[in-house]
């Protein structure tokens, strides 16, 4: 089994494969440059293993919620390939790909992503049984409704983490704010949950697989996935 897979809701352009229980991940800075990268580094990434396009058995995409453009171009460029190849989708939750960085804690683990206009993405997960499991819903927030979500003694992650670290420490009680390594999703993260879902067949065509927007009457996008399909039909 062959699975391609990106997140690029953040500044990072995370790219995933999984090939036959081998698991290669990259992991690029991109800034603005996510567009002009984006095609050419999954080209090469296949090229580097031998593989054509339709050699792909399942894409998996980052939905964010997150960077507004890096969610459209991201799922556009997946939707396209999907629609060409005519392969499987599997979109992932970037605050679910996110919250996977941490590993065996018995603590809540709370990815908190930059919203911009002083607002926060964030959820709540707990390890359960070697499981990630998520019991709050992914929200849009205030810092204060932030604070009003979290326990006490949470593990928090993210780059929100950065603009917020003082408010944090001083309103929730033993709060652990991990290192900006762990801040921004992880390829292998996202190969694992996309193994999850396969195995409970949670996949989808190119026209049903949606983002995630938490902001209120956001712009829907039309997504130009016809001009990308035909690139991966030669």
């Amino acid at each position: 089994m062959k699975i391609l897979g990106i997140d690029t809701t953040t500044k990072f352009l995370c790219l995933g494969i999984y090939d036959n229980y081998k698991i290669y991940e990259y992991n690029l800075e991109v800034g603005t440059r996510l567009s002009s990268l984006l095609s050419i580094t999954i080209k090469r990434a296949e090229d580097a293993l031998g593989w054509k396009a339709n050699d792909v058995d399942y894409l998996a995409c980052g939905l964010g919620p997150g960077s507004f453009t890096g969610v459209r171009v991201g799922l556009a460029t997946i939707k396209g390939m999907s629609w060409a190849l005519n392969k499987p989708i599997i979109g992932i939750s970037t605050l679910d790909i996110l919250a996977k960085n941490v590993q065996n804690s018995d603590a809540q683990i709370v990815p908190i992503v930059d919203a911009k206009r002083n607002l926060i993405y964030s959820s709540v997960y707990r390890n359960k049984g070697g499981r990630l499991i998520r019991t709050q819903p992914y929200m849009l927030l205030t810092i204060d409704e932030f604070f009003q979500k979290v326990k006490s003694n949470a593990i928090i992650l993210g780059d929100a983490a950065g603009l917020y670290k003082d408010a944090i420490l001083t309103n929730i009680k033993g709060a652990s704010i991990l290192d900006k390594d762990a801040w921004y999703p992880k390829a292998h993260n996202i190969i694992e949950l996309a193994l999850e879902k396969i195995k409970k067949k949670k996949f989808n065509s190119p026209f049903e697989v949606k983002p995630i927007y938490l902001y209120p009457k956001e712009c829907q996008i039309a997504y130009g996935i016809s001009h990308i399909a035909n690139r991966y039909r030669r």
